[in-house]
């Protein structure tokens, strides 16, 4: 399959199929130099969708990585045969990079605080990774293009000035985001239904919300609510958040099946 027939089968809209094209571009260069290529950081649906084309374009190639275990926004690494994974990682080759940030004792910012600063700095958003919050700051993800920059252009986020300094990714200390453990029974574990467990909301206005298009299952949109759903299944809703469905299995004295869910708030 050529790159056009690629591009026409797993691109949703113009914009992921740019997206999409940028990665095979990628991932070809580093097949026909033997030079390690890599994309920005994406989001976990872009992460999702460009999967499933490089599955089919190019099966075992592209590494997916984000400075740490957990990371939620990651990029795709292509490394030739000659470069092992670990050499990568400790290399100037790895394009990832982390800077640790210092606020003025007492003071306190959000996620957005920071990422506004940033992005106010004029960085795009795939030269941002996780962006880690901590007791006196945060610690920042970023391509290593843009460390000097920001080492040297970065003075303030939101009201309050900022302190920098390199870290090193394996000093990352991601702390896991409070969550809500749901318990609930369904008929049957049908999307529609899991949803309406997952935010508690109204079975009705579950279905609405999944043939809107704005749920997705393991970060790809689905808008069929009879989609049967499986335990470890990751459900995402725009505008509600995101849950994960870690348990299934088991009936209640009605017949009904238990469910258990995490949600993240």
């Amino acid at each position: 399959m050529n790159k056009t027939d690629l591009l026409d089968r797993f691109a949703r809209d113009g914009e992921s199929r740019l997206l999409l094209a940028r990665i095979l571009d990628q991932q070809q260069r580093a097949q026909q130099r033997s030079i390690p290529t890599h994309t920005g950081f994406l989001s976990p649906a872009q992460q999702a969708e460009s999967a499933d084309l490089l599955m089919a374009a190019a099966p075992g190639q592209g590494l997916l990585h984000g400075g740490h275990p957990d990371a939620e926004r990651k990029l795709w690494a292509f490394l030739p045969d000659w470069l092992e994974e670990e050499t990568w990682l400790a290399g100037e080759d790895c394009p990832l990079c982390a800077l640790s940030v210092t606020l003025p004792r007492g003071a306190s910012l959000t996620h957005r605080d920071y990422l506004g600063a940033l992005m106010g700095l004029g960085l795009t958003r795939e030269k941002i990774g996780d962006i880690l919050l901590t007791g006196q700051g945060a610690q920042v993800v970023v391509l290593r293009e843009t460390a000097p920059i920001l080492l040297s252009q970065w003075t303030q986020a939101g009201k309050y000035p900022v302190k920098l300094a390199p870290l090193p990714l394996d000093q990352l200390t991601p702390t896991p985001g409070e969550r809500k453990q749901i318990r609930a029974t369904v008929a049957s574990p049908r999307l529609d239904a899991v949803v309406s467990a997952g935010f508690s909301i109204p079975r009705s206005r579950a279905a609405d919300l999944i043939r809107a298009g704005r749920v997705a299952v393991n970060h790809r949109p689905c808008d069929k609510a009879d989609k049967v759903v499986a335990a470890g299944d990751v459900l995402t809703c725009r505008g509600l958040g995101k849950c994960v469905l870690t348990e299934l299995g088991g009936t209640s004295k009605r017949g009904r099946l238990i469910l258990a869910l995490e949600r993240y708030l």
